[in-house]
């Protein structure tokens, strides 16, 4: 009984990671929203192992991303490696908070969430098409970089890491990291939007910078999980890293041809259309 159950939750692991992989490639951070949903009703994970399974995977996905756009030169690792500075830091707050909150409890504020996020995204497509390439992993070419609210770029070109700049950084990367570890996400949904405006970097270097963050973010949400108590299902983590990995690949690839906009409010759609589900689960459970 047991066997065939996991033969069939094989294909299922893959093709859920793919999905997850493959939004992550879209968008450059929306992909993590659908993790937990994805293994708590398609795999009958708990919530619990959902969230560290999830960090766990995402984490990796985000890492051969950022691999991939550093050997390209796609990085800002320095101001990446400030802003994930804050996010480990939040990242085992956020685990801890989420260890004491009861699981139907959990899923109805990720489901809240959800719903802001992608009502959030819709209004951006809608009132500013062109902003919504900032939630996409597609590499432009480079353009001139206005200074954020924060930070400042030096005549060459290069983003001024002053107190004013590194505070604001490391505070928006605290709350990206609470919310990684309390919901099992990557945090990229806030780490885009919030790189573009405290730095003003172009919106396809923002994107590449987020997977950095991302990766290191999930890291610390691990490892907090792990001193928590908490134990991941290897099998189905491992089977969510290779869809996730393929799908990122597909994602980033198909972004290229597709409108931002109009790719973002489909988007927005299915993310609205998960929480909707996940809201009615719990009500009727």
């Amino acid at each position: 009984m047991f066997t065939a159950l996991l033969a069939a939750a094989q294909p299922l692991g893959l093709l859920y990671g793919a999905l997850v992989g493959l939004a992550l490639g879209l968008t450059g951070g929306g992909g993590s929203l659908l993790a937990v949903p994805l293994l708590v009703y398609g795999l009958g994970v708990s919530a619990s192992q959902a969230v560290g399974t999830s960090l766990a995977a995402v984490g990796a996905v985000a890492a051969a991303g950022a691999v991939q756009r550093w050997r390209a030169g796609q990085l800002e690792t320095r101001v990446g490696l400030i802003f994930a500075a804050g996010g480990m830091l939040g990242a085992p707050v956020g685990s801890w908070l989420g260890r004491r909150i009861p699981q139907p409890a959990l899923l109805t504020a990720f489901a809240l969430l959800m719903v802001a996020i992608a009502a959030r995204m819709w209004r951006q497509a809608v009132r500013d098409p062109r902003s919504a390439a900032a939630v996409r992993a597609r590499v432009e070419a480079d353009g001139a970089d206005d200074a954020g609210p924060f930070c400042r770029f030096d005549p060459a070109g290069r983003i001024r890491l002053d107190s004013r700049c590194g505070r604001a950084l490391v505070v928006a990367g605290l709350l990206a990291g609470v919310l990684s570890g309390l919901f099992g996400v990557g945090g990229g949904f806030i780490i885009v939007p919030a790189l573009v405006f405290f730095t003003g970097m172009s919106a396809h270097r923002a994107v590449a910078t987020s997977l950095l963050v991302i990766a290191l973010v999930c890291a610390s949400g691990v490892a907090s999980f792990f001193v928590g108590g908490g134990a991941l299902p290897l099998g189905t983590t491992a089977l969510f890293v290779v869809g996730g990995l393929a799908g990122m690949a597909g994602g980033t690839l198909t972004a290229r041809r597709l409108s931002a906009a109009g790719l973002q409010k489909v988007f927005a759609v299915a993310i609205v259309a998960v929480a909707v589900f996940v809201l009615i689960k719990n009500l009727t459970a």
